[in-house]
């Protein structure tokens, strides 16, 4: 049925019932099947194309018309309900119309000036893409999300939060991991989870049902997982269902003692996974005591001196861990802070001039590794590393001058090609001049 059918007064409305109430409140008519199995699902970015009227066949809006898909994700409210309930049922290529009521559409209030208040409308929706929601922090598809079913609230585990869920991990045509599990966010390593999938249940509500895709660096990366029989750089696929979870207590939510208190834990917990070799769990639990007590205030002198200390080593250790995984810039940012904090320290000294020797910045590195040979003249490694910025030093200088005598060379050669007839030609003024290019 056309928009132009429906100007007759007490016309009949119709369609198939897809609301689900069953109210008959979007009744959709199908003109063009889809092709696929699949239909958008909440949180999907999907591009449509589309026409409404009003019941007396007036037009008031038409994407077509101004030769622009839209796009919008389903299910978050961006539109109107009959839009993410119909588009829902769709498949890509499939043209459909629909009749909704005001109550699925714009109500009482309608849209003015073009659509009245308490307006039954009618639109022409064809389907062209959707994809799913992309959960990564720079948007580089490592991680994508599509909810089977909606959750529950606003609330979403956080760091440290424990969680029960119930999923399913699959390889391509393979499932090979199957399992209940309840553990704390942060600790999903010790139980053969890829630290993506952790990323990806922190953005879950209770009670949802998604599906997530893990590009291999959000997965098990280069190295596989010989457990699962997972080969290096493995695409993966988790269904997951969050049961339930107990937020961990955020800073603002604990006390002094509190802070302090857990301060010291996560540390232990630290230090416990760097010596396993794992230095992302290591730099996370560090990273926790920065967070508590950076900006603690108000600190009696007995918990004024346990925090500092407790920070300082929150900041070693966090250099530590980024000179292991080659994070170098993060090792003397590190560094810096604890160095602020005790500006004489000798690991603080020591681990910024490996960051900068890492760097090839060999005269900053001398001058950390010369300060700690200063204040503690029984440090072998740093007279080890001085030794080795000395002779960085000394091969930088000789590739410098090699370089710098290649160009006045080339540069004279160049300047001593003069016309001829040139009375320049081979005057020791004329080549001086030109070995003096270099100084303008």
């Amino acid at each position: 049925m056309t928009a132009e059918e429906m100007k007759a007064d007490g016309a009949p409305l119709e369609g198939t019932d897809i609301t689900p109430k069953q109210d008959e409140g979007v009744l959709k008519v199908v003109k063009r099947e889809g092709t696929g199995t699949e239909s958008p699902m909440i949180g999907d970015k999907v591009a449509v194309h589309y026409t409404g009227w009003l019941l007396d066949g007036t037009k008031f809006d038409s994407s077509l018309d101004r030769r622009d898909k839209f796009s919008f994700d389903l299910g978050k409210g961006e539109v109107i309900k009959a839009w993410d309930i119909t588009v829902a049922t769709m498949k890509v290529g499939e043209i459909c119309q629909i009749t909704c009521k005001p109550e699925y559409a714009y109500g009482l209030a309608g849209s003015p000036p073009k659509i009245p208040p308490n307006a039954t409308l009618i639109f022409e929706i064809e389907l062209f893409e959707f994809k799913g929601e992309d959960l990564t922090d720079d948007e580089d598809g490592g991680i994508i999300r599509r909810i089977r079913k909606k959750g529950e609230g606003y609330s979403k585990p956080n760091e440290g939060a424990l969680v029960e869920i119930q999923f399913e991990g699959r390889y391509r045509d393979r499932a090979f991991d199957r399992r209940e599990l309840r553990f704390e966010i942060g600790e999903g390593e010790n139980y053969d989870l890829p630290h993506g999938l952790e990323k990806a249940i922190q953005k879950m509500e209770k009670s949802e049902e998604s599906i997530f895709y893990l590009k291999p660096n959000y997965g098990f990366g280069s190295t596989g997982k010989e457990k699962f029989q997972i080969p290096p750089d493995a695409e993966l696929q988790y269904e997951v269902k969050l049961k339930g979870f107990e937020k961990a207590k955020e800073s603002w939510e604990m006390n002094t003692e509190e802070k302090l208190e857990q301060s010291c834990m996560v540390k232990e917990r630290g230090t416990q996974y760097f010596k396993e070799g794992k230095y992302k769990r290591a730099a996370l639990q560090y990273k926790k005591i920065v967070s508590w007590l950076e900006h603690e205030s108000g600190l009696s002198n007995e918990e004024d001196t346990k925090a500092r200390s407790l920070r300082l080593a929150a900041h070693l250790n966090l250099a530590m861990c980024h000179l292991k995984l080659k994070e170098y810039s993060q090792a003397l940012e590190n560094c810096n802070k604890a160095l602020e904090l005790d500006s004489s320290n000798e690991k603080g000294l020591f681990r910024r001039g490996e960051a900068h020797l890492a760097v090839n910045d060999f005269e900053l590195a001398r001058g950390d590794f010369q300060k700690v040979i200063q204040l503690y003249p029984s440090n072998k490694a740093a007279k080890v590393q001085l030794v080795t910025c000395q002779q960085k030093i000394r091969e930088q200088h000789e590739k410098e001058k090699k370089m710098y005598a290649n160009m006045f060379q080339r540069l004279a050669n160049k300047d001593l090609k003069v016309p001829s007839g040139s009375t320049a030609a081979g005057s020791p003024v004329y080549l001086g001049v030109a070995l003096c290019k270099m100084c303008w």
